[in-house]
């Protein structure tokens, strides 16, 4: 994404990164997934099944340190 700029002081030149996801059955980062939040019976996780994953592409303000988050492809 060229030309990124942070919409909470304006400046220039974000980095970017990615949200670190841990736990035992992680896959190491974070997915965003369409649709309210369902939990399931078992052991109150989230419903998964079906529904669209996508890749959160994440950059930081180097400036002010503001997190810019973009769901960028499907993951």
């Amino acid at each position: 994404m060229p030309n990124l700029h942070c919409t909470h002081c304006g400046q220039e030149g974000l980095e970017i990164g990615f949200i670190m996801e841990t736990g035992p059955s992680s896959s190491g980062f974070a997915r965003w997934v369409e649709g309210a939040l369902e939990r399931g019976t078992f052991f109150g996780g989230a419903k998964l099944v079906g529904r669209p994953k996508w890749q959160i592409d994440a950059y930081r303000c180097r400036h002010c340190y503001h997190l810019e988050l973009f769901a960028g492809r499907p993951a």
